[in-house]
């Protein structure tokens, strides 16, 4: 599943890639995948002439602020190249998902979805559910194998929450202000659960996942194991620390590619080839060469070093 650094990176290229360009229409594969507070057809109604100001992430979701397409602008043409200057992502705190004059377009990957921009010629993958056609020639297309990925339209001058329900449930972004020692300890005071189903719960942390819930215990030495309530302040600390670089160092490598994520230009991203534990069972420690382990926890693998995790 796409976690915080994949959906930042695919977030960043849409940004160097789609902006400005109106949208001429689209098509639908599956129906389910536009979610039920609009029909497909609908869907594609709304969309068409209208361009993407930006699109911002917060935690696992993509949210793009639409704008509508200046008359004046339709005989340019922009053509198909990616753009050398253009805004990088941010994290978009929810206080700040306000309604727009021309609504936003919200997507969220799921377990196996992807986002690709390509040329219409571009032959149709099998998993393909929704394409979404730019001038230039070029489509936005969400591929999806499992099926488990949403898009929304959310109407102009509505709150994006009101329609994509799961912003409301979610924590801090690791890399804000909000996100602190102090609040994390805060929330893991007193409370009977591992350690490391604690990290995935996303009204804790906006945006990690199991991959990087991992990486986060190995570089902080705690065991995936340890109940929140054992956990002493000085491992509360080393953990909000290994978050924060965890997430940093996978966001500078484009991600991490173990089965299906790619980003917008099909190119695979590139931490799994340093991680410290994930997927790596039966393989030596970077560090002291202990073999990785790997348990099932709360339903999730997860990949540790017996000796330098306690």
């Amino acid at each position: 599943m796409p976690e915080l650094p994949e959906v930042e990176t695919i977030c960043r290229g849409l940004n160097q890639a789609t902006l400005d360009r109106e949208m001429l229409g689209g098509d639908v594969l599956l129906n389910s995948t536009i979610a039920r507070s609009i029909s497909a057809t609908d869907f594609l109604t709304q969309l068409k002439g209208k361009s993407i100001a930006r699109w911002y992430r917060r935690g696992k979701y993509l949210l793009a602020e639409l704008s509508q397409f200046p008359e004046g602008e339709r005989e340019k043409g922009k053509g198909g190249e990616f753009r050398d200057q253009t805004p990088s992502s941010s994290p978009l705190p929810s206080s700040l998902l306000l309604p727009s004059k021309a609504g936003w377009l919200g997507v969220h990957l799921r377990m196996t979805g992807q986002l690709l921009w390509v040329n219409r010629s571009e032959p149709l993958q099998k998993h393909a559910r929704v394409r979404l056609f730019f001038e230039g020639n070029q489509e936005l297309r969400f591929v999806d194998q499992r099926t488990f990925g949403q898009m929304w339209y959310v109407p102009a001058e509505t709150e994006v929450s009101g329609t994509v329900i799961g912003l409301k449930l979610l924590g801090p972004e690791p890399f804000s202000d909000e996100f602190t020692t102090e609040y994390l300890t805060r929330k893991l005071h007193r409370r009977g659960r591992p350690i490391k189903t604690a990290l995935l719960d996303q009204a804790l942390i906006a945006g990690l996942g199991n991959i990087y819930a991992d990486e986060t215990l190995f570089l902080s030495g705690v065991m995936p194991t340890t109940l929140c309530a054992d956990l002493t302040a000085e491992q509360i600390g080393r953990i909000h620390t290994a978050i924060i670089q965890v997430l940093q160092k996978a966001i500078e490598s484009g991600g991490t590619t173990f089965s299906n994520f790619l980003n917008v230009q099909g190119v695979n991203g590139n931490y799994g080839g340093v991680a410290w534990v994930y997927n790596r069972a039966g393989q030596p420690c970077r560090t002291c060469s202990t073999t990785i382990e790997r348990i099932k926890l709360a339903g999730r693998s997860t990949h540790f070093c017996p000796a330098c995790q306690q």
